[in-house]
Protein backbone atom coordinates (compact mmCIF):
# COMPACT_ATOMS: atom_id res chain seq x y z
CA UNK A 1 0.00 0.00 0.00
CA UNK A 2 1.33 3.45 -0.88
CA UNK A 3 2.37 5.92 1.79
CA UNK A 4 1.00 9.43 1.43
CA UNK A 5 2.31 12.82 2.49
CA UNK A 6 -0.01 15.79 2.20
CA UNK A 7 -0.77 19.00 4.02
CA UNK A 8 -4.32 18.26 4.85
CA UNK A 9 -5.25 18.73 1.59
CA UNK A 10 26.33 13.44 -31.75
CA UNK A 11 22.49 12.19 -30.93
CA UNK A 12 21.18 8.92 -32.39
CA UNK A 13 17.82 8.47 -34.04
CA UNK A 14 15.27 8.25 -31.21
CA UNK A 15 13.68 4.97 -32.37
CA UNK A 16 16.98 3.07 -32.65
CA UNK A 17 19.30 1.69 -29.97
CA UNK A 18 21.85 4.22 -28.92
CA UNK A 19 20.51 6.74 -26.42
CA UNK A 20 23.33 6.90 -23.91
CA UNK A 21 22.60 5.32 -20.52
CA UNK A 22 22.85 7.77 -17.63
CA UNK A 23 25.55 5.62 -16.05
CA UNK A 24 27.96 6.70 -18.82
CA UNK A 25 27.69 10.26 -17.66
CA UNK A 26 28.79 9.83 -14.08
CA UNK A 27 31.57 12.12 -12.84
CA UNK A 28 34.62 10.65 -11.21
CA UNK A 29 34.00 12.75 -8.11
CA UNK A 30 30.92 12.12 -6.00
CA UNK A 31 28.63 15.16 -5.62
CA UNK A 32 26.30 15.69 -2.71
CA UNK A 33 23.11 13.65 -2.49
CA UNK A 34 20.99 16.75 -3.19
CA UNK A 35 22.87 17.75 -6.37
CA UNK A 36 20.08 16.58 -8.67
CA UNK A 37 19.36 18.93 -11.56
CA UNK A 38 16.01 18.53 -13.30
CA UNK A 39 16.47 17.81 -17.00
CA UNK A 40 14.70 19.76 -19.74
CA UNK A 41 12.97 21.85 -17.09
CA UNK A 42 11.88 24.77 -19.24
CA UNK A 43 10.99 22.55 -22.16
CA UNK A 44 8.83 20.28 -20.00
CA UNK A 45 6.94 23.22 -18.49
CA UNK A 46 6.33 24.65 -21.95
CA UNK A 47 5.11 21.27 -23.20
CA UNK A 48 2.72 20.96 -20.26
CA UNK A 49 1.21 24.40 -21.02
CA UNK A 50 0.40 24.69 -17.31
CA UNK A 51 -3.02 26.03 -16.40
CA UNK A 52 -3.16 27.82 -13.06
CA UNK A 53 -6.23 25.91 -11.85
CA UNK A 54 -5.29 22.52 -13.35
CA UNK A 55 -4.84 19.09 -11.81
CA UNK A 56 -1.36 17.67 -12.50
CA UNK A 57 0.55 14.44 -11.96
CA UNK A 58 4.33 14.05 -11.52
CA UNK A 59 6.07 10.71 -11.80
CA UNK A 60 8.59 10.59 -10.37
CA UNK A 61 9.28 13.29 -7.76
CA UNK A 62 13.05 12.71 -7.43
CA UNK A 63 14.19 15.80 -5.54
CA UNK A 64 11.29 17.92 -6.75
CA UNK A 65 12.83 20.10 -9.45
CA UNK A 66 9.99 19.64 -11.91
CA UNK A 67 7.38 19.62 -9.14
CA UNK A 68 8.52 22.98 -7.74
CA UNK A 69 8.57 24.53 -11.20
CA UNK A 70 5.05 23.27 -11.80
CA UNK A 71 3.81 24.52 -8.41
CA UNK A 72 5.27 27.94 -9.20
CA UNK A 73 2.93 28.10 -12.19
CA UNK A 74 -0.18 26.88 -10.33
CA UNK A 75 -2.66 29.18 -8.62
CA UNK A 76 -4.48 28.53 -5.32
CA UNK A 77 -6.95 26.15 -7.00
CA UNK A 78 -4.30 24.09 -8.80
CA UNK A 79 -3.24 20.70 -7.45
CA UNK A 80 -0.22 18.43 -7.98
CA UNK A 81 0.02 14.75 -7.07
CA UNK A 82 3.48 13.18 -7.25
CA UNK A 83 4.75 9.65 -6.72
CA UNK A 84 8.13 8.13 -6.02
CA UNK A 85 8.93 4.69 -4.64
CA UNK A 86 12.34 5.77 -3.39
CA UNK A 87 12.07 6.40 0.39
CA UNK A 88 14.54 9.29 0.34
CA UNK A 89 12.67 11.00 -2.50
CA UNK A 90 9.39 10.43 -0.68
CA UNK A 91 10.83 12.06 2.46
CA UNK A 92 11.91 15.09 0.42
CA UNK A 93 8.43 15.27 -1.11
CA UNK A 94 6.77 14.95 2.29
CA UNK A 95 8.63 18.05 3.45
CA UNK A 96 7.33 19.96 0.43
CA UNK A 97 3.79 18.66 1.02
CA UNK A 98 3.92 19.93 4.61
CA UNK A 99 4.69 23.43 3.32
CA UNK A 100 2.32 23.59 0.33
CA UNK A 101 -1.35 22.51 0.60
CA UNK A 102 -1.60 22.20 -3.20
CA UNK A 103 0.87 19.33 -3.25
CA UNK A 104 0.54 15.65 -2.31
CA UNK A 105 3.05 12.81 -2.66
CA UNK A 106 2.58 9.06 -2.42
CA UNK A 107 5.32 6.46 -2.02
CA UNK A 108 4.43 4.33 -5.01
CA UNK A 109 5.70 3.48 -8.51
CA UNK A 110 4.35 5.63 -11.33
CA UNK A 111 2.41 2.66 -12.69
CA UNK A 112 -0.05 3.42 -9.88
CA UNK A 113 -0.64 7.01 -10.95
CA UNK A 114 -3.81 6.21 -12.92
CA UNK A 115 -5.34 4.36 -9.96
CA UNK A 116 -4.26 7.00 -7.44
CA UNK A 117 -5.67 9.81 -9.57
CA UNK A 118 -8.92 7.93 -10.18
CA UNK A 119 -9.31 7.36 -6.42
CA UNK A 120 -9.26 11.15 -6.02
CA UNK A 121 -11.97 11.62 -8.61
CA UNK A 122 -9.51 13.03 -11.15
CA UNK A 123 -10.28 10.63 -13.99
CA UNK A 124 -10.90 12.62 -17.18
CA UNK A 125 -9.94 15.84 -15.37
CA UNK A 126 -6.13 15.83 -15.38
CA UNK A 127 -4.59 18.79 -17.20
CA UNK A 128 -1.12 17.29 -17.44
CA UNK A 129 1.03 14.27 -16.61
CA UNK A 130 4.83 14.49 -16.50
CA UNK A 131 6.95 11.33 -16.46
CA UNK A 132 10.68 11.77 -15.76
CA UNK A 133 12.03 8.27 -16.28
CA UNK A 134 15.26 6.59 -15.29
CA UNK A 135 17.44 6.87 -12.21
CA UNK A 136 18.11 10.10 -10.31
CA UNK A 137 21.47 11.64 -9.48
CA UNK A 138 21.11 10.99 -5.71
CA UNK A 139 20.51 7.29 -6.44
CA UNK A 140 23.57 7.10 -8.68
CA UNK A 141 25.77 9.06 -6.30
CA UNK A 142 25.17 6.98 -3.18
CA UNK A 143 27.24 3.76 -3.30
CA UNK A 144 24.98 2.10 -0.74
CA UNK A 145 22.16 2.08 -3.33
CA UNK A 146 24.18 -0.14 -5.67
CA UNK A 147 23.35 1.61 -8.94
CA UNK A 148 26.86 2.70 -9.94
CA UNK A 149 29.93 0.72 -10.97
CA UNK A 150 32.17 3.72 -10.22
CA UNK A 151 31.95 3.31 -6.45
CA UNK A 152 31.84 0.03 -4.54
CA UNK A 153 28.63 -0.80 -2.72
CA UNK A 154 26.10 -3.58 -2.22
CA UNK A 155 24.72 -4.93 -5.50
CA UNK A 156 21.16 -3.77 -4.85
CA UNK A 157 19.75 -1.41 -7.55
CA UNK A 158 16.22 -1.30 -6.13
CA UNK A 159 14.41 2.03 -6.34
CA UNK A 160 12.71 1.00 -3.09
CA UNK A 161 15.25 -0.97 -1.01
CA UNK A 162 12.41 -2.34 1.09
CA UNK A 163 10.60 -4.06 -1.77
CA UNK A 164 11.42 -6.57 -4.47
CA UNK A 165 14.55 -8.61 -5.14
CA UNK A 166 18.03 -7.03 -5.07
CA UNK A 167 20.24 -7.42 -8.13
CA UNK A 168 22.67 -9.68 -6.24
CA UNK A 169 19.87 -12.07 -5.25
CA UNK A 170 18.44 -12.14 -8.77
CA UNK A 171 21.86 -12.94 -10.24
CA UNK A 172 22.30 -15.70 -7.65
CA UNK A 173 19.12 -17.50 -8.72
CA UNK A 174 18.50 -16.71 -12.39
CA UNK A 175 19.56 -19.20 -15.05
CA UNK A 176 22.33 -18.46 -17.51
CA UNK A 177 19.71 -18.11 -20.25
CA UNK A 178 17.66 -15.66 -18.18
CA UNK A 179 20.69 -13.52 -17.38
CA UNK A 180 21.82 -13.48 -21.00
CA UNK A 181 18.32 -12.54 -22.16
CA UNK A 182 18.09 -9.61 -19.76
CA UNK A 183 21.53 -8.29 -20.70
CA UNK A 184 20.73 -8.64 -24.41
CA UNK A 185 17.17 -7.30 -24.39
CA UNK A 186 17.38 -4.61 -21.71
CA UNK A 187 21.00 -3.57 -22.11
CA UNK A 188 21.54 -4.26 -25.81
CA UNK A 189 24.77 -5.94 -24.69
CA UNK A 190 26.70 -7.64 -27.52
CA UNK A 191 28.49 -9.99 -25.13
CA UNK A 192 25.44 -11.00 -23.10
CA UNK A 193 26.09 -14.75 -23.33
CA UNK A 194 29.74 -14.40 -22.43
CA UNK A 195 28.93 -12.25 -19.39
CA UNK A 196 26.09 -14.53 -18.26
CA UNK A 197 28.34 -17.58 -18.52
CA UNK A 198 30.99 -15.86 -16.38
CA UNK A 199 28.42 -14.82 -13.75
CA UNK A 200 27.09 -18.36 -13.39
CA UNK A 201 30.61 -19.82 -13.20
CA UNK A 202 31.64 -17.26 -10.58
CA UNK A 203 28.66 -17.80 -8.29
CA UNK A 204 29.43 -21.49 -7.92
CA UNK A 205 32.47 -20.50 -5.84
CA UNK A 206 31.96 -16.93 -4.58
CA UNK A 207 28.67 -15.02 -4.86
CA UNK A 208 28.59 -11.61 -6.48
CA UNK A 209 27.59 -9.25 -3.69
CA UNK A 210 29.03 -5.83 -4.61
CA UNK A 211 29.03 -3.48 -7.58
CA UNK A 212 32.84 -3.67 -7.75
CA UNK A 213 32.69 -7.49 -7.94
CA UNK A 214 30.32 -7.41 -10.90
CA UNK A 215 32.05 -4.54 -12.70
CA UNK A 216 35.43 -6.28 -12.40
CA UNK A 217 34.03 -9.57 -13.69
CA UNK A 218 32.44 -7.91 -16.71
CA UNK A 219 35.62 -5.97 -17.46
CA UNK A 220 37.58 -9.23 -17.46
CA UNK A 221 35.32 -11.08 -19.88
CA UNK A 222 34.32 -8.37 -22.38
CA UNK A 223 36.87 -8.59 -25.22
CA UNK A 224 36.39 -5.12 -26.75
CA UNK A 225 35.62 -1.64 -25.48
CA UNK A 226 33.16 0.95 -26.75
CA UNK A 227 34.91 4.32 -26.93
CA UNK A 228 34.19 6.45 -23.88
CA UNK A 229 32.05 3.77 -22.21
CA UNK A 230 32.79 1.50 -19.26
CA UNK A 231 32.40 -2.20 -20.17
CA UNK A 232 29.80 -2.66 -17.40
CA UNK A 233 27.52 0.19 -18.54
CA UNK A 234 25.03 -1.86 -20.52
CA UNK A 235 24.89 -4.71 -18.00
CA UNK A 236 24.22 -2.36 -15.09
CA UNK A 237 21.48 -0.65 -17.06
CA UNK A 238 19.89 -3.98 -17.92
CA UNK A 239 19.97 -5.25 -14.35
CA UNK A 240 18.49 -2.03 -12.99
CA UNK A 241 15.62 -2.17 -15.49
CA UNK A 242 15.03 -5.84 -14.65
CA UNK A 243 15.15 -5.41 -10.87
CA UNK A 244 12.70 -2.48 -10.94
CA UNK A 245 10.47 -3.68 -13.77
CA UNK A 246 10.90 -0.26 -15.36
CA UNK A 247 9.57 -1.00 -18.84
CA UNK A 248 6.49 -2.77 -17.50
CA UNK A 249 5.91 0.16 -15.11
CA UNK A 250 5.99 2.52 -18.08
CA UNK A 251 3.62 0.41 -20.17
CA UNK A 252 1.08 0.13 -17.32
CA UNK A 253 1.15 3.86 -16.67
CA UNK A 254 0.77 4.78 -20.33
CA UNK A 255 -2.17 2.40 -20.69
CA UNK A 256 -4.15 4.54 -18.24
CA UNK A 257 -3.10 7.97 -19.49
CA UNK A 258 -5.87 8.68 -21.98
CA UNK A 259 -8.60 7.95 -19.45
CA UNK A 260 -6.99 10.38 -17.00
CA UNK A 261 -6.45 13.38 -19.25
CA UNK A 262 -9.10 15.98 -19.91
CA UNK A 263 -9.62 17.26 -23.44
CA UNK A 264 -6.54 19.34 -24.15
CA UNK A 265 -4.63 17.69 -21.29
CA UNK A 266 -0.93 17.06 -21.94
CA UNK A 267 1.29 13.99 -21.61
CA UNK A 268 5.01 14.83 -21.33
CA UNK A 269 7.63 12.09 -21.02
CA UNK A 270 11.39 12.46 -20.56
CA UNK A 271 13.28 9.26 -21.45
CA UNK A 272 16.96 8.42 -21.04
CA UNK A 273 17.53 5.37 -23.22
CA UNK A 274 16.21 3.94 -26.44
CA UNK A 275 14.06 1.20 -24.89
CA UNK A 276 11.96 3.70 -22.92
CA UNK A 277 11.81 6.19 -25.75
CA UNK A 278 10.69 3.56 -28.24
CA UNK A 279 7.75 2.59 -25.99
CA UNK A 280 6.71 6.24 -25.58
CA UNK A 281 7.10 7.05 -29.27
CA UNK A 282 5.03 4.08 -30.37
CA UNK A 283 2.35 4.73 -27.73
CA UNK A 284 1.86 8.31 -28.93
CA UNK A 285 1.92 7.17 -32.55
CA UNK A 286 -0.67 4.42 -31.99
CA UNK A 287 -3.00 6.62 -29.92
CA UNK A 288 -2.81 9.39 -32.51
CA UNK A 289 -3.69 6.98 -35.34
CA UNK A 290 -6.53 5.27 -33.55
CA UNK A 291 -7.82 1.74 -33.89
CA UNK A 292 -7.35 0.11 -37.33
CA UNK A 293 -10.62 -0.07 -39.25
CA UNK A 294 -11.63 -2.07 -42.34
CA UNK A 295 -10.89 -0.26 -45.58
CA UNK A 296 -13.81 1.43 -47.43
CA UNK A 297 -16.06 1.02 -44.39
CA UNK A 298 -18.01 4.25 -43.71
CA UNK A 299 -17.48 5.34 -40.08
CA UNK A 300 -18.05 8.51 -38.12
CA UNK A 301 -15.04 10.78 -37.63
CA UNK A 302 -14.87 10.00 -33.91
CA UNK A 303 -15.10 6.23 -34.37
CA UNK A 304 -11.41 5.72 -35.05
CA UNK A 305 -10.63 6.45 -31.38
CA UNK A 306 -7.72 8.75 -32.09
CA UNK A 307 -7.19 9.83 -28.51
CA UNK A 308 -3.89 11.76 -28.68
CA UNK A 309 -2.37 14.45 -30.86
CA UNK A 310 1.46 14.64 -30.95
CA UNK A 311 2.86 18.00 -29.88
CA UNK A 312 5.86 18.84 -32.05
CA UNK A 313 8.88 16.62 -32.60
CA UNK A 314 11.15 15.03 -30.03
CA UNK A 315 13.00 17.62 -27.94
CA UNK A 316 16.63 17.27 -26.83
CA UNK A 317 18.67 19.30 -24.33
CA UNK A 318 20.45 22.38 -25.61
CA UNK A 319 24.28 22.38 -25.57
CA UNK A 320 24.32 24.81 -22.64
CA UNK A 321 22.28 22.39 -20.49
CA UNK A 322 24.50 19.45 -21.43
CA UNK A 323 27.59 21.48 -20.55
CA UNK A 324 26.13 22.35 -17.14
CA UNK A 325 24.68 18.89 -16.51
CA UNK A 326 26.34 16.11 -18.58
CA UNK A 327 23.73 13.59 -17.41
CA UNK A 328 21.17 15.47 -19.49
CA UNK A 329 22.93 14.43 -22.69
CA UNK A 330 20.87 11.29 -23.23
CA UNK A 331 17.46 12.85 -22.48
CA UNK A 332 14.67 13.07 -25.04
CA UNK A 333 11.25 14.64 -24.42
CA UNK A 334 8.05 13.69 -26.21
CA UNK A 335 4.65 15.31 -25.70
CA UNK A 336 1.08 14.72 -26.77
CA UNK A 337 -2.33 16.29 -26.17
CA UNK A 338 -5.63 14.57 -25.42
CA UNK A 339 -8.19 15.02 -28.19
Amino acid sequence: MASTAQRSGDRPAPDRPGLQPQQDLLPTATPTADAHQPVLLGESMQALAVRADGLYLDGTFGRGGHARALLARLGPAGRLLAVDRDPQAFAAGAALAAADPRFTIEQAPFSRLPALAAARGWQGRVAGLLLDLGVSSPQLDQPVRGFSFLADGPLDMRMDPGAGVAAADWLASASEQQIAGVLRDLGEERFARRIARAIVARRTTVPLRTTADLAALITQVVPTREPGRHPATRSFQALRIQVNGELDELRVCLAGVCDLLSTGGRLVVISFHSLEDRIVKRFIRDESRGAPLPKRLPVRADASLRRLRPIGAATFPQPAEVAANPRARSAVLRAAERR
